[in-house]
């Protein structure tokens, strides 16, 4: 079994992997990491695979797994906050050995361990059969619930609305509100859908929150999908979502709900993500996080009613600094009492 690290990994069995299994996701693929790589300002990517083909022989890639550490400008900040994140999980092929599982995951610990305060993979598909081997390699399951919206069929997915969302949608039809799907979406647009964006994430979720020039660039590149939401003249909500060929992933969303009791801008910003995977043949609608089980959350409440099914794929967490990790998370409990 060899490990590869970066450049030393083939792109087309990179894809070939992350297409062909059913953990493959679209922050796993070699397009995502170039798009983390654009930004040095705030990331740091790898990538570490495992092969099993001896040095010299055709690479045959069995497993992969990508992320990024966070870069801060302010060294003080970047000593207490650096992590490790594997947005979506590892990839592994469908047949992956424990040992093949175990010897990646023993791979990113000891890379990423002097880089990072901890690793955390947030995974989005079901790793139930190797939690075992994750365990063996250092990494602790979290218990994190998510949505999957079933996209297959349109009607059908309009029918598993609640029938409160079902009401909701209908009356935005007649409230003027106009979704500017990505196409039609500028810069300009941007800019005004983060300062939604940043001021929910200033008042209400009290997390970290990249710059502007991030979400900039994902529309330059093409890489994010934006669903805008637009009541005379005024972007008043909307998500920036990712796409491959198995999922749309709403990565980010956000609405003037208050101010805009009757345009359900965060509805329709989510509705028209999960239409446009029912008009594009893509089967899935990921709404990438409802909370911990049995801890209230106003958000799994929001996105349990557009008809998803509730699944516990959880994170894995390898702790490389315990001392550093127990500062930050006091540190973030402060901030959002504060």
């Amino acid at each position: 079994m060899q490990i590869l690290l970066g450049n030393n990994i083939d792109r087309i069995e990179w894809s070939r992997l992350v297409q062909n299994s059913s953990t493959g996701t679209w922050f796993q693929t070699p397009e995502a990491y170039e798009f983390f790589a654009s930004m040095p300002e705030l990331f740091m990517p790898f990538v570490i695979g495992i092969a099993n083909d001896p040095a010299g022989a055709q690479t045959h890639l069995r497993a992969i797994c990508a992320g990024y550490v966070t870069v801060e400008k302010n060294p003080v900040k970047q000593f207490f906050t650096r992590r490790a994140i594997i947005i979506g999980g590892p990839v592994l092929a469908n047949d992956a050995a424990d040992e093949e599982v175990e010897t990646l995951m023993s791979a990113v610990r000891n890379h990423l361990q002097s880089q990072a305060i901890y690793i955390e993979t947030r995974n989005f598909n079901d790793y139930s059969a190797w939690k075992g081997v994750f365990a063996k390699a250092g990494f602790e399951y979290q218990p994190h619930l998510n949505f999957h919206v079933d996209c297959t069929d349109k009607e059908a997915m309009w029918e598993r609305l609640s029938d409160n969302r079902k009401r909701q949608v209908r009356h935005t039809m007649s409230e003027g509100v106009n979704e500017l799907m990505n196409e039609g979406v500028s810069e300009q647009d941007v800019r005004e859908w983060y300062q939604v964006l940043e001021h929910l994430y200033r008042t209400k979720v009290k997390t970290p929150l990249w710059p502007v020039e991030f979400f900039i660039e994902a529309h330059r590149q093409g890489v994010g999908r934006y669903m805008l939401v637009r009541h005379e003249g005024k972007i008043i909500g909307g998500s920036m979502t990712v796409a491959d060929e198995k999922a749309v992933y709403e990565w980010f969303e956000c609405g003037l709900n208050a101010q805009y009791k009757d345009q359900y801008p965060s509805v329709c910003a989510t509705y028209a993500g999960m239409r446009y995977a029912a008009e594009n043949g893509i089967a899935r609608y990921d709404m990438m996080g409802a909370g911990e089980p049995g801890v209230p959350y106003g958000v799994r409440d929001f996105k349990a009613e557009f008809g998803g099914k509730k699944v516990e794929h959880g994170r894995f967490l390898y702790v490389a600094k315990p001392c550093l990790y127990k500062i930050g998370i006091a540190g973030v409990k402060l901030l959002k009492i504060l």
